[in-house]
Parts: structure tokens; sequence; C-alpha cells
């Protein structure tokens, strides 16, 4: 996630984006709690645990959908994922926004950035493996570029970064194996994947529109935000679904942990480890996530694993690298 001119979208982040777009870089030096505090826990902790509950976040997705319709994964992860963070609202005594003209916009920003892409990625999950569902959710830094270059004027195309779009989707050509005419994949699951993914920027360019500036602090913005997509949610889910007649206990406990640890925990350790190291350092968190939910698929679900999807995804990485780096004169500006 940055502050730059290049809209990011971490993986499994995107409750962040609206306190994301007024956020800017603060030192890294304090390690205690202000008022004296004890000491938190070092921020590569934090970030290791932000990388494993994203990462594992797509295993709970398919063992959620396991036991529960796609929609009513979602719906209880926003439920957990709310509760979680409204208990820090209480007790920190935030005080949510009041005006109606931005509760529109963090409706608008809900659906792009929780309901949406989050229903697509449970509905992928029917038909395709967890690690790939990981993997496409890595392109988002790729589709924020692209936007970025057109919604975003003072974000100007350079040689590198449009050289890491297009080596980013080649990684994305070879996840998929395009050679083989696509063979053996689940075409609709993918592409709900995809565009789970490209709803990330599109959120987050909203957000910078709209809410940079709004004077509310990173919680109230992100509770209002996720309680917002909670009622989203609790209106759609009855039209397509009916009410579970039992409720198996690893599916529920896998929901339990995606919603609590992955939408409501992390996001609160991520504003952490922004305002402590800057959110250069906090988006590398983007980099990690493919590659445990990979391990995580493979080694906990037992997917299948061919050379297109590792290597295809070191390519996406490499591309996505290049779309957030700068040269170093521009670097070294203030």
């Amino acid at each position: 996630m940055s502050t730059s001119a290049t809209p990011q979208a971490l993986p499994e982040a995107p409750a962040s984006a609206p306190a994301q777009a007024r956020t800017a870089a603060t030192p890294a030096a304090h390690q205690e709690r202000p008022g004296g505090g004890r000491r938190k826990l070092d921020w590569r902790v934090r970030f290791a645990f932000l990388s494993l509950v994203w990462g594992f976040s797509f295993l709970f997705i398919k063992v959620g959908t396991e036991g529960f319709a796609p929609f009513q994964v979602t719906l209880g992860r926003l439920l957990f994922g709310t509760a979680v963070v409204a208990a820090v609202i209480v007790v920190k005594r935030e005080r949510l926004p009041r005006s109606p003209r931005t509760w529109a916009h963090l409706s608008v920003a809900a659906l792009l950035l929780n309901a949406a892409p989050f229903s697509l990625f449970a509905y992928s999950e029917l038909t395709i493996p967890s690690t790939l569902a990981g993997i496409c959710n890595a392109t988002s830094p790729l589709w924020g570029m692209a936007l970025s270059l057109v919604a975003l004027s003072e974000d100007r195309p350079t040689r590198r970064r449009v050289a890491g779009l297009g080596l980013g989707f080649l990684g994305v050509l070879t996840v998929l194996g395009a050679w083989n005419g696509f063979s053996g994949l689940d075409a609709r699951g993918t592409a709900m994947a995809l565009l789970a993914s490209l709803c990330y920027p599109i959120g987050w360019i909203y957000v910078r529109r709209t809410l940079a500036g709004s004077g509310h602090s990173n919680v109230a913005l992100t509770g209002a935000q996720l309680f917002v997509a909670t009622l989203e949610l609790a209106l759609v889910t009855p039209l397509f679904t009916s009410m579970p007649s039992h409720f198996p206990v690893v599916p529920l406990l896998a929901i339990v942990a995606l919603g609590a640890l992955g939408t409501g925990l992390a996001f609160l350790v991520q504003y952490d480890i922004v305002s402590e190291v800057g959110p250069t350092t906090a988006q590398m968190v983007t980099y990690f996530t493919p590659v445990i939910a990979t391990a995580a698929g493979v080694a906990v679900l037992g997917e299948s694993l061919t050379w297109t999807t590792p290597v295809g995804a070191v390519i996406i990485l490499a591309g996505a690298a290049l779309t957030q780096s700068r040269p170093r004169a521009a670097r070294r500006q203030p």
C-alpha cells in the first residue's frame, strides 16, 4: 500500500484503503505506545503475522465454501471482521463519520473493496484451487499500475513501469498455461479471481478521490466501511441462498479465522506497520502472500502444483515490483 501516486491494494487488505489514502509514512523509531505503554512486538514479527494470515486467507475461503455458500462465507467473514474493529473503536472511543456524503462514499468503497472482491474470490474457489486464487490476487498491483496511468494524472508512464506491466501479465499467461489453450483450467473461476483483484485498485482510486483528507481516524473509517459492507452482504445473501440447515465445525472455524484474523486483526496490525516503517516497506507483504497461499494450498489441502504456477508467480511478482520501483534520482527527492 502506498501514499505515492501509484494506487496500491495489498492482498486481502482493501478495507485499509480509506486510511491509506491519507496516511503518510512516519519514523520507525518508536517502539512504545503513546504515553509510555508497554513495548510492541517488533514490526518484523507483525509483518510475518500479516503475511501468514493473508496467505492462509485463501485456504480459509476454500475450507469455508466446503460447508457454506460463497455469499455466506463472505457475510460471515465481514461479520467477524467488523466485530473485531468495532471492539477497538469502542475501547479507543473513536468517532464514526457523521456526514451523509462520507457514508455514501464509504458505501461505494465497501462494495469495491470488500463486498464484491470477497464474494468473487469465494465463488472462484468453488472451481479453482486456492493456490491459483492467491496468485491471481497478486496481480492487483499490475491492475493498479495500468489504471493509474489513466485515472491519476500525476502518475506518468515510464519504461520501467511499462516493462513491469508487460512482464507481470506475461506471468499471468504463464500461470494460466496460455500456450496449451488454457486446458484443464476453469475459465469462469479464474476470471472471477482476476476480476476480484481488479476491484481493489478501482476502489483505491475511488477512495483516493473522495475520502482522502476526511479527517477521520484509520480505525473509524475502516470500521464504518466494514459495517456498510456487512449490511450490503446481509441484503444480498438471502436473495441467493437459504439459511444453512447445519453448521459444520471446520468450515465455520475457517470463516471465523478469515474474518477475525484476516479481515479484522490483520487490518489493525497493518496500520501499526505502516505508521512505524512506512507504506513502502509495508507493501512488501504483497510479495510474500502468494508464496504462502501456494504453500498452504499444496501442504494442507493437497492441491496439485505444476511448474507453470510457481514460475508464473515469480514473473508476476517481478513485474509488480518493477511497476512500483522508481529511478534512483526520483527516490532521492524529498
